[in-house]
């Protein structure tokens, strides 16, 4: 009796895509999700693509492809476009039957520079915050943030004076280079920073993010210029942004233990959690009545679990050093990789998806 998966064209047997992808595995759930959110998005969506033309790669298709770029840690367009071609896995989750030829790289490159963008990462960034709030896994009281340094795609010799026109900037051995001096020609929007006393200064992004405490889930992302006050900038931004009310609480590092920054919470009446930095006779900005408190010590421990956001799109979500130029693509896709690392998250407290971030 013939397989009901297996379909009889002439003299072959033609079995689906879909039929290949064992029912037990996780990437079906995690289709699930990423179908319900694209769903949301087909407006958007269709007002990148015009009605007439030559046509295209269907929008749905080229995220679900970039999606598992992040996911699988498919370091360039090239690779992945080979991975489509053999891996039905790959195949299906995309949306390819076993014989629909794969796009040049190139291809995919053109168009997905067309149709990604930052606005298309923060609506989709923000689908997978709405799933998890529908499932009542975000907490609305207790937060944590912080901030990492993301690698530009340029070296030191693209730092050069602005007005180098004879463009003599390649030896820059004894010369002081500052940012308000200097820019670097193959990304002007990075900017020159070192991560602490003793570390050599890289051109770098400020990436901060926002995670609620109840599930370790990121709730806002924020991307900027790196600066010396960034991080807190950023922190205040995020907080606006996702409309964190009064009585909440934030924890966070001692690089947030600032006056400015601790006055600024509590003029949003938002306890501020803050590790109190009193080194070298320091005086901390964090009262003590609130560092003595039981939430206070909880809070500590579990802001620690935001490193794991970072670590996880730096190694797995490949941006240890940027692949891409510019604020905006930069914003775009950092901000793309954290919903990915929240679908992988939700997959973990589900536990249907392992290895995870936990």
């Amino acid at each position: 009796m013939r397989s009901p998966d297996v379909q009889q064209l002439g003299m072959f047997s033609y079995v689906s895509v879909e039929d290949r992808v064992p029912p037990d595995h996780p990437i079906r759930k995690l289709r699930i999700l990423v179908d319900a959110i694209l769903g949301e998005l087909d407006e958007l969506l269709a007002a990148r693509y015009a009605a007439g033309g030559r046509p295209s790669i269907p929008p749905e298709r080229i995220l679900r492809a970039s999606l598992l770029q992040v996911v699988y840690s498919v370091r360039s367009e090239r690779l992945l476009m080979e991975q489509l071609n053999y891996n039905l896995l790959f195949r299906w989750f995309v949306g390819l039957n076993i014989d629909d030829p794969v796009w040049d790289h190139s291809t995919f490159s053109f168009n997905r520079q067309r149709l990604f963008d930052e606005l298309i990462a923060q609506h989709f960034f923000e689908h997978t915050v709405l799933l998890a709030r529908l499932r009542d896994l975000v907490s609305d009281e207790h937060f944590s943030v912080d901030g990492t340094l993301l690698e530009a795609w340029a070296s030191h010799k693209s730092f050069r004076p602005k007005d180098d026109d004879e463009g003599n900037g390649d030896d820059f051995r004894g010369h002081k280079r500052s940012n308000e001096t200097h820019a670097s020609t193959t990304d002007p929007d990075a900017r020159l920073i070192r991560k602490g006393q003793g570390k050599e200064a890289k051109l770098s992004y400020l990436a901060n993010s926002l995670m609620e405490n109840r599930h370790g889930l990121i709730i806002g992302v924020d991307v900027r210029h790196a600066s010396g006050t960034g991080e807190r900038d950023g922190a205040l931004d995020l907080l606006t942004a996702a409309g964190v009310r009064r009585g909440a609480t934030l924890g966070a590092d001692k690089g947030y233990d600032t006056q400015d920054f601790v006055a600024a919470l509590r003029a949003r009446e938002i306890v501020p959690h803050i590790a109190r930095n009193t080194g070298n006779g320091r005086r901390s900005a964090v009262p003590r009545a609130v560092a003595s408190t039981r939430g206070y010590g909880i809070s500590q421990k579990v802001r620690k679990r935001i490193e794991q956001g970072f670590g996880w799109i730096k190694t797995i979500g490949g941006l240890r050093k940027l692949p891409m130029v510019g604020l905006a693509a930069v914003r775009g896709w950092v901000t793309w990789t954290f919903a990915a690392y929240n679908l992988i998250r939700l997959g973990g407290i589900g536990e249907w998806w392992e290895p995870s971030p936990t």
